[in-house]
């Protein structure tokens, strides 16, 4: 939010400088994100006196003038105004000098062959208004020489950050509250233009939504002048960074810009029968004064009257009721609608105004009279007309919260002993009132505007605030003696090491929205329902995410669209679906997303290669064994009993369990529906380790931590014997090593698969597995008794699966 040192003057009496300002703003939670300084933006343009103008020699549109600059020198300028003129004053930007509209450095330079030793400039080029048909022409007492800046006046505007939970300083009145309660100055009371209302208001005007629009509220102004507004209003508008338009809008907007409070008005002609507050019918229509056409639904709360909707409540107005150049006759409105139900109407439609800004996080519900009567008198003084009563339909929110409250409270939680007189005056600085003194507590009553006040610690915060969080002494915790505890838990450390383990295997590391759009979040959604958010950030985050891969194959698709060949990404973090308590189930989960190019194309490799579900599997076992999951006792399991469903390729992806029912991961390819649904080209390989089910390490014994035994070689050289067995062509090679690497603990430390064939010389319906097996002997050296013992333990192994020695 942006405003004029000049615009925060008008609200508070303070001889304080921009830089207190500044620094009292970041001190009370308000803080400063820039300050403009005009006299900066206008270094190098002065008041010049021409004294001369002659047509140019090569150029009928040109001049070239004789100007002084108050220093005894006068300067050549060439200029095409068509107002330059001998005898004028205006204003003249010297070498060196930026233009503030365009950028330009100014420097002296020959045009069509005459030098000219700067610029003589319009009132567009300062970004002093929008007036480009001639330059600036100063009044003849303007003192030659002097600096632009200090003649015109230097306004510095001052931009700072309000937090979603202070509506009351989205004016500049709140902003001046706030600094008058930290001692920078007195707050002035709110200037009220008098005026004398006429008469009923010929307007009906209701609320048929009490829920939407509790209150709504009215007046007609006939007989007004519209036009520019004057420069003392522009000048502020300006400053907020808006355009001004004409006077009765500018006053509108002023209203919203300086107390927090957005009003509009109607031009009288152009409506029809009663102004009602209602809900929207589903497919109505609205052509808003952005020039676009909106269609409503019934949860939505407009104005309209009986030839439609002529405004999207509390966002933004309609084309064709609004007011214009001869408008006479207004509506006045003003009204307090539900915050909840505009922010859920603005991110539906995807429309955002500064009234939303205000509505949804809050306005005053008690300055609705005030605020009406304050515009009503600024239109009758600077617009003439005559008002008519007000109208009120329904009534504000009027129940103050009434707080208990222990001073001695902001020292236990606040850090800071603040004496108890201080602290009634801050908060009574602040609007609030103190009530009945007992026992050492208060009974504070809170102003309606302040939305954000919930309890004892809020108002804890409003004093600390005030006082100066830099009067908060510096305190460290209490430390127990000798060496320090770990802290982390065993899931922090888990964590901590499968992201190392992930980045040292050649993926990035993404961090994405734990929300996403409800599409998204369906299409990964298992047999648990998902959880959606009532008031969500927009449309596009409304459900917690049930999987980290839509937000990495997202990720992904992006990455690739800016031109990246591959992506490697990897993410650790939560699940979220609604539990059977219908409380949160936080699931710990790490995600990975594998697309584009494994390898690049080369001479040596040819054409580039894509990545496998093959490249999956590899990964996902080796963060498993990352995570101390016992990957030799993993099963691999086809994804449908998971009900992975079509977000992976059916024939090229499987889970990872232990056991029948325990999934510790899945992987494989993403389904082309899946690409599909996300917009990404494919293929695109994916791997979900589910983190909470992974078993925790066990202690090797009671209350020790656990350890990995030192590493004895062994005294003797181990041997390998291979295998070939003839297999049923469903049975995966896994599962046969698995059954063969059990069939002899003692002696069998490794089984490898080295060649898996099918074809010529192999029966229909089978398949050919050969595997090495590595054996270890002991304390003696095996005989080939021993040998052929562990061979027809093997072969005995593979044969309860179907597997026969070939010969």
């Amino acid at each position: 939010m942006k405003f004029s040192l000049t615009w925060l003057k008008d609200y508070l009496e303070t001889t304080a400088s921009v830089a207190e300002i500044c620094d009292a703003l970041n001190a009370i939670g308000l803080e400063v994100e820039g300050v403009e300084d005009p006299a900066t933006r206008l270094a190098g343009f002065r008041i010049a006196h021409v004294l001369t103008a002659v047509r140019h020699p090569d150029a009928d549109k040109l001049q070239v003038l004789t100007v002084d600059t108050g220093d005894g020198n006068p300067l050549q300028v060439v200029c095409g105004a068509p107002n330059a003129r001998a005898g004028m004053k205006g204003v003249l930007g010297l070498p060196g000098a930026t233009v503030p509209a365009n950028g330009m450095v100014l420097r002296k330079s020959a045009i069509r062959g005459v030098e000219s030793n700067g610029m003589m400039c319009s009132t567009r080029e300062l970004e002093l208004g929008e007036d480009h048909d001639g330059i600036i022409e100063l009044p003849d007492d303007a003192p030659v020489g002097t600096d632009f800046a200090a003649y015109h006046g230097s306004d510095p505007v001052i931009e700072v950050a309000v937090t979603p939970n202070r509506p009351d300083c989205m004016g500049v009145h709140g902003i001046a509250r706030d600094l008058a309660a930290k001692g920078l100055g007195t707050l002035k009371p709110v200037p009220m233009p008098a005026f004398n209302a006429r008469g009923a208001c010929p307007v009906e005007i209701r609320t048929d939504d009490p829920q939407g629009c509790p209150a709504f509220y009215g007046r007609v102004v006939t007989g007004v002048t519209n036009g520019p507004s004057p420069d003392w209003l522009q000048t502020r508008l300006k400053s907020a960074g808006q355009r001004p338009i004409s006077l009765l809008v500018d006053l509108t907007n002023y209203l919203m810009l300086g107390f927090g409070r957005p009003a509009h008005a109607y031009d009288l002609a152009k409506l029809s029968g009663a102004v009602v507050a209602r809900r929207a019918k589903d497919g109505e229509e609205v052509l808003a004064l952005n020039e676009k056409t909106y269609t409503l639904d019934s949860e939505m709360v407009v104005i309209a009257d009986d030839a439609g909707v002529h405004d999207i409540a509390g966002i933004m107005g309609g084309e064709h009721s609004g007011v214009q150049d001869d408008t006479t006759d207004v509506l006045l409105e003003i009204a307090y609608f539900d915050p909840a139900r505009i922010g859920a109407t603005g991110r539906r439609l995807g429309l955002s105004s500064d009234a939303r800004t205000r509505f949804e996080r809050g306005v005053d519900p008690a300055f609705l009279d005030q605020g009406l009567d304050l515009l009503t008198g600024l239109i009758v003084e600077l617009a003439g007309g005559t008002p008519s009563d007000i109208v009120r339909a329904g009534s504000p929110p009027a129940q103050a919260k009434v707080v208990a409250f222990d001073p001695s409270l902001t020292t236990r939680l606040g850090g800071v002993e603040v004496p108890e007189a201080e602290q009634q005056r801050i908060l009574e600085s602040l609007g609030f009132s103190i009530g009945a003194k007992e026992d050492g507590g208060w009974q504070v009553t809170c102003p309606l505007r302040r939305h954000d006040i919930e309890g004892p610690a809020d108002l804890v915060e409003e004093v600390v605030r005030i006082h100066g969080l830099d009067k908060v002494a510096s305190v460290a915790l209490p430390r127990a003696e000798g060496v320090a505890r770990p802290t982390a838990t065993p899931q922090q450390k888990l964590e901590r090491g499968l992201r190392r383990a992930a980045a040292a295997s050649g993926l990035n590391e993404a961090v994405t929205w734990s929300f996403l759009p409800a599409w998204a979040a369906e299409h990964f959604g298992s047999d648990q329902p998902l959880w959606t958010l009532a008031n969500p950030i927009s449309e596009d985050m409304k459900a917690m995410r049930p999987s980290l891969l839509p937000g990495l194959l997202m990720a992904a698709k992006r990455n690739a669209d800016r031109g990246a060949a591959s992506s490697r990404l990897f993410e650790i973090g939560r699940r979220y679906f609604r539990g059977a308590n219908g409380l949160s189930d936080e699931k710990p989960t790490l995600g990975i997303v594998l697309a584009g190019e494994k390898t690049q194309r080369g001479w040596q490799s040819g054409k580039a290669r894509p990545f496998d579900a093959y490249d999956a599997k590899a990964l996902a076992l080796q963060l498993l064994e990352a995570a101390g999951a016992p990957v030799a006792n993993l099963m691999v399991m086809g994804p449908e009993a998971f009900g992975a469903g079509a977000q992976f390729h059916p024939g090229q992806s499987a889970t990872l369990r232990l056991g029948p029912k325990v999934v510790l991961a899945r992987f494989g390819m993403v389904h082309p529906s899946t690409l599909k649904a996300f917009d990404a080209d494919g293929p695109i390989a994916a791997v979900e380790l589910f983190l909470d089910a992974i078993p925790a390490r066990k202690n090797l014994t009671q209350g020790a931590a656990f350890a990995r035994p030192g590493f004895t070689p062994p005294a003797l050289q181990a041997v390998t014997r291979d295998f070939a067995f003839l297999v049923p062509a469903t049975l995966a090679a896994g599962d046969l090593v698995r059954a063969v690497q059990g069939a002899d603990k003692a002696f069998i430390t490794g089984v490898r698969v080295f060649d898996v064939f099918a074809g010529q010389g192999v029966p229909e319906g089978h398949k050919s597995i050969a595997v090495e097996v590595t054996l270890q002997p002991g304390e003696a050296s095996f005989k080939d008794a021993d040998l052929k013992a562990i061979a027809e333990k093997v072969v005995a192994a593979a044969a309860k699966l179907g597997g026969e020695l070939r010969g």
